[in-house]
């Protein structure tokens, strides 16, 4: 109990650290105007289903951000190793997610973000043999609510600032929509290949942006707290953190009036693991960390955004090295609001 309590205070404090040395660097730029295109929800889930493991740091709004309706496919590749022993076989396992996903606001302070997944996976095994999963994967929503964002400036280039900021904290829930099955956690093979958790779990979440004339940066920590499914298996509590710099080259198009933008970004995400419970007992090899470069672009036209995103790890410590992730790619399609 002692050691679940310091795992949750040292990762709020993580999070904590993080939202306040930007909050910091941008105390100043209250004042500043609408960051327009530029603001983002850019919180993280696992987009596999929040298991050690198989998690997905794509993100949760556009870089560009705004308040938005669309639909992504997230493609999820990992190697699990099927025994114990050094010369043991891997398993390569396929997570491909289709989601429904938006940002709605409801007032000038609340925004609602929510994902509706839905999961298609499948891993082949040393002998051939081949094993899939589908369906409806755990919900995600999440209120976020706005501690600052600029003001208006003036419509003459000498009001104009440079430096526009904005800050959001959140808070959420993941619902147990999707399916659980005890069985695929036998063996060594990677427990979260599942399509849900079966679990309701809590979700703390902060995002901050910065930009300077074209330039962006945005920072997103996020802390999910999960709770034990009713096969009393519990995973492990879940840190998702992403950094972005990006450049908006915006437009509007003299022949039809419409906005036209392309937004390339780079940038760093990583998730951090505690170990996953069964009947109340800590399983071992279960918890761990990895961390990706990102690499994606944006573009818009009017009211419609396509989005493509493309992760590879840099350094990664899964289930004592039992799972190994190695890509990631996530194609959006969105509706502006």
């Amino acid at each position: 109990m002692m050691s679940d309590l310091q795992s949750i205070k040292y990762r709020l404090s993580l999070i904590l650290m993080v939202l306040s040395i930007s909050f910091l660097d941008a105390e100043i730029l209250k004042d500043s105007t609408s960051l327009s295109l530029n603001s983002t929800n850019d919180a993280y889930f696992c987009d596999a289903c929040g298991c050690a493991g198989s998690g997905g740091s794509m993100g949760f709004g556009k870089v560009n951000g705004g308040n938005f309706v669309g639909v992504r496919y997230v493609y999820q590749y990992y190697r699990s190793k099927d025994g114990i022993y050094n010369n043991s076989p891997w398993v390569d396992e396929h997570f491909n997610t289709i989601q429904l996903w938006a940002n709605v606001p409801i007032n000038e302070k609340v925004t609602i973000s929510a994902i509706m997944p839905y999961h298609f996976h499948n891993r082949k095994f040393a002998d051939n043999t081949v094993q899939s999963l589908n369906g409806i994967g755990d919900a995600s929503v999440i209120a976020f609510y706005n501690i600052f964002k600029p003001n208006v400036d003036g419509f003459l280039p000498e009001q104009q600032k440079a430096f526009k900021s904005s800050l959001d904290f959140g808070i959420g829930v993941k619902l147990p929509l999707g399916a659980y099955n005890r069985e695929n956690n036998e063996g060594s093979v990677n427990p979260g290949f599942q399509v849900g958790t079966g679990s309701w779990d809590i979700i703390l979440a902060g995002n901050y942006n910065l930009t300077y004339k074209s330039w962006g940066s945005t920072i997103s920590a996020n802390y999910t707290i999960k709770s034990e499914n009713d096969q009393q298996y519990q995973f492990g509590n879940q840190t998702n953190y992403g950094v972005n710099i990006y450049r908006d080259f915006s437009w509007v198009s003299l022949k039809t009036i419409k906005p036209i933008s392309i937004i390339p970004f780079a940038g760093i995400a990583g998730e951090i693991y505690d170990k996953n419970k069964n009947y109340g007992e800590l399983v071992p090899n279960t918890e761990g960390n990895v961390h990706f470069g990102k690499l994606g672009m944006e573009a818009g036209y009017g009211k419609i955004t396509a989005g493509l995103n493309y992760m590879f790890p840099i350094l990664q410590h899964l289930n004592n090295e039992n799972v190994k992730a190695k890509s990631r790619l996530g194609i959006s399609l969105n509706y502006t609001l």
